[in-house]
């Protein structure tokens, strides 16, 4: 095991990792705006239209955020139509909540591990977005191109880590992701550098993949994520409306108050996820912990949304 692990390159494993990487955010952000761009005006309609109480924005911005694959996209176009007063603050609650929803629809997908059909989907998607006739085909193509390139990231990324699976000093230092608090800073930062909680859970489910890390730390990570993820909602409230800043805020809180009561938590989330997932692999379980604590996340704060935008309404005048 020693003389494996002193033939690890880490240049080339690093270099692999960051590709990897590269390609996973490109194409998700290649995603992202195709589908923006194919949903446009019709998905700000959709928001404006489905919003009228909170239970009904928390669907409607489960369903945006499925679509677009990204919560990112579907908050900052909420906080877009708040300050152009389409919608309230107290409104794009519910969207909100329902985007944290949605975007645990990746993570199911990603932990199918279907990474070897993605040539399939990239050559499917390059032959669509070129013979294209129209620019809905054109696009629809762009999108499937998109997707065959986030599994082929991800793929690329879980056979750079191989050799770390004989690497004893590596599982000395993941072993420190198993404190929770850790864990969780380390998935904020991530998410912080590379401006998407997708590519950071994604990451955890690769390592976990590949028995590099424990489900505890699987979840410590999302759960950082899920913080980290606030970046872009900050970002996109500064110079805003006061109501606009109010549902920023409001996305940022809620997730704050989430994650602490995650980390409290965790070992009961760890015995639920367990007992639900059976035999599943590893990375399945991660991604199953993503949607149960976004779903319990929601159901335990929805109750009061008056509550927090009274309060945000005072805090920010």
């Amino acid at each position: 095991m020693g003389e494996e692990a002193k033939g690890i390159d880490f240049l080339s494993l690093g270099l692999q990792v960051a590709a990897g990487l590269a390609l996973f955010l490109y194409a998700v952000t290649l995603m992202g705006d195709t589908l923006k761009e194919l949903a446009g005006d019709k998905m700000r309609g959709f928001l404006a239209r489905f919003t009228s109480n909170p239970f009904s924005g928390i669907v409607t911005g489960t369903v945006a955020t499925t679509l677009l694959d990204s919560s990112s996209v579907v908050i900052i176009m909420v906080l877009t139509m708040v300050n152009a007063s389409l919608i309230s603050s107290i409104e794009s609650f519910g969207v909100i909540m329902g985007a944290n929803i949605g975007t645990t629809i990746s993570s199911q997908i990603i932990a199918f591990n279907i990474a070897e059909y993605s040539p399939i989907l990239l050559v499917a998607g390059l032959i669509l977005s070129v013979i294209g006739e129209n620019e809905t085909r054109h696009k629809l193509g762009k999108v499937l191109f998109g997707a065959g390139l986030i599994f082929f990231g991800l793929w690329t990324m879980d056979k750079a880590v191989e050799p770390l699976r004989d690497y004893p000093p590596f599982f000395e230092w993941m072993k420190k992701l198993d404190t929770p608090v850790e864990g969780a800073l380390i998935g904020g930062l991530l998410t912080l550098i590379i401006q998407s909680s997708s590519a950071t859970v994604g990451i955890a489910i690769v390592l976990a993949s590949q028995q590099l890390i424990s489900l505890q730390a699987g979840i410590a990570i999302m759960l950082g994520a899920e913080i980290g993820t606030c970046s872009d909602t900050l970002l996109a409230v500064i110079g805003r409306s006061k109501e606009a800043i109010r549902a920023g805020l409001f996305h940022l809180l809620f997730n704050i108050a989430s994650v602490v009561i995650g980390l409290l938590l965790i070992q009961q989330l760890i015995a639920t996820v367990e007992w639900l997932s059976g035999d599943a692999p590893l990375g399945r379980k991660i991604a199953n912990a993503h949607v149960l604590f976004n779903v319990l996340g929601v159901v335990l704060f929805a109750w009061f949304i008056p509550y927090f935008h009274r309060s945000l309404t005072s805090l920010v005048r």
